[in-house]
């Protein structure tokens, strides 16, 4: 133990992670604020080693052991902090469960999270991964968050434009932002509320539940109950959610595969690209259900790769190397990975 740092040697993170993957941390720290941070900062010994960065372990795929210094994101705490061009200010520390703030928004009343329900893990990780379902992305509601910068030990704000935000992408996931680690994050709800049902299952459950004029809270349980049909639960299947991205093509490309695929999923997107449904190309390969060696992909959901009991990190990035090889083959389209390998 670090005589000021409750630093912990040989840690494991079995727990930590939702694939449930066996692996250990040459050195662990649960960060519970940001004055933690700063005294790492100011231990050159500690402030010098390879560090990683873990949220609720929903997003990352460990194949080894990770030989570095695992700073575990729990910083706590929610609260309205204001309000702003008609937009109510909610806040929630880094660590906080995601799933978990969108109820809390939804107790205080607030809509504009709920398409983003039962998405695992923490509100430092959603901006990151720039997370997103039923036609709504984080971009969309967000604000400003606080980060913690290791090459100045300075915290710091950064608005959406400083966020970079793609699809599934941000600047924190690029060389330039890959150091900051996020503290908290602001939301900006509105008060004039409106459901979002762009995405076509949401609106068809809603309507089939003769539900025409439906409640933030309403919205909330009806994704809740479609991600709960489609999708394994972590506590009892091992898994990162979607595993792949959707890619993106040209026009040209969809047209090009809609001639030799007619049934091919796809989406039109603002810019003129098409967005393919990842899940759809996996299972025109034949994987649903199919594995390598405790690794496999889910029933239900080819989208969704899963732990199925003692799997390995080696075995599921094998599972998804062929996959990716398998659509690449018959589509000529390149998968990728939303997972982080380690």
């Amino acid at each position: 133990m670090h005589p000021i740092l409750p630093i912990e040697h040989d840690f494991p993170l079995q727990r930590f992670n939702t694939f449930g993957l066996a692996a250990r941390a040459r050195r662990y720290l649960r960060v519970l604020d940001a004055g933690q941070l700063e005294r790492l900062h100011a231990d050159a010994a500690l402030a010098a080693l390879p560090r990683f960065v873990l949220g609720g372990g929903s997003n990352v795929l460990l194949t080894r052991d990770v030989d570095a210094l695992v700073l575990h994101m729990a910083i706590a705490g929610r609260a309205v902090v204001g309000e702003e061009h008609g937009a109510v200010l909610v806040r929630a520390g880094a660590g906080e469960s995601w799933h978990g703030f969108v109820g809390y928004t939804l107790d205080q009343g607030l809509g504009g999270l709920e398409n983003l329900s039962l998405i695992p893990g923490t509100v430092g990780a959603a901006p990151i991964q720039n997370i997103g379902a039923y036609g709504l992305e984080i971009k969309d509601v967000f604000h400003s968050l606080t980060v913690f910068d290791p090459a100045s030990g300075s915290r710091r704000t950064m608005r959406g434009e400083d966020c970079r935000f793609g699809y599934r992408d941000s600047i924190f996931k690029h060389p330039e932002g890959a150091g900051l680690i996020v503290l908290d994050v602001t939301f900006a709800l509105p008060r004039a509320w409106q459901p979002n049902l762009r995405y076509a299952e949401l609106a068809r459950e809603l309507d089939a539940a003769g539900v025409l004029q439906p409640t933030p809270r309403q919205v909330s349980d009806t994704v809740v109950a479609i991600r709960r049909r489609k999708l394994p639960d972590p506590l009892e299947i091992g898994n990162a959610g979607s595993f792949f991205k959707n890619p993106v093509v040209t026009q040209a490309q969809c047209e090009a595969l809609l001639a030799r695929h007619p049934q091919l999923v796809h989406h039109s997107q603002p810019d003129g690209s098409e967005k393919l449904a990842a899940g759809w190309l996996i299972d025109q390969c034949g994987w649903k259900g199919k594995g390598i060696g405790a690794a496999g992909v889910y029933p239900k959901q080819a989208l969704v790769l899963v732990n199925n009991g003692g799997a390995t990190g080696a075995e599921v990035m094998a599972l998804a190397r062929a996959i990716q090889d398998d659509v690449l083959q018959r589509f000529g389209v390149q998968l990728e990975p939303e997972p982080v390998f380690v």
